[in-house]
């Protein structure tokens, strides 16, 4: 089954790196500097950012849906990442590097189904869960941390 593995819009962050430190703060985000790769996966462009690249780390909601499984978490955005990246039939580079926790929804948003898994090894369970009718999409999570990673979609 062809899926698409898609990145965050840039649009709803780029104001954000115009605020000041105590603005950003007041909203929950930080301004950070990456100093290792991997380390600070940006969730607009799927792929690490690279030492001395600035990132906002900030609170998203990520899952919408009004069911008992609306979320958000923390994610990383990448200062001068203009585009979400949209990798089709493939594991994106910042996830096939982690431990993923994918989760399958219906079109309540109710939670279907969930594995664990490496991200190399991420694709027959994506195809999996994806070959359920009842599956609208999937979220990809960091399964250590929990932050939000992508959105997995039929293609």
């Amino acid at each position: 089954m062809s899926f698409v593995v898609t990145g965050l819009s840039p649009e709803p962050f780029a104001p954000l790196f115009d605020l000041d430190e105590a603005d950003l703060a007041a909203r929950g985000g930080r301004r950070v500097v990456a100093d290792s790769k991997p380390g600070f996966p940006c969730r607009i462009t799927l792929e690490d950012a690279e030492p001395g690249e600035t990132l906002l780390l900030l609170n998203h909601e990520h899952q919408e849906a009004n069911s008992p499984y609306r979320a958000c978490h923390a994610i990383y955005v990448r200062q001068g990442a203009t585009a979400a990246a949209r990798v089709t039939d493939a594991m994106p580079p910042a996830l096939k590097t982690r431990l993923l926790a994918i989760r399958a929804f219906d079109d309540a948003g109710m939670m279907i189904d969930a594995e664990i898994v490496e991200g190399a090894e991420a694709q027959p369970l994506v195809e999996r869960f994806l070959a359920n009718p009842r599956a609208a999409y999937l979220h990809a999570h960091n399964a250590r941390r929990g932050c939000y990673a992508a959105r997995i979609d039929r293609a």
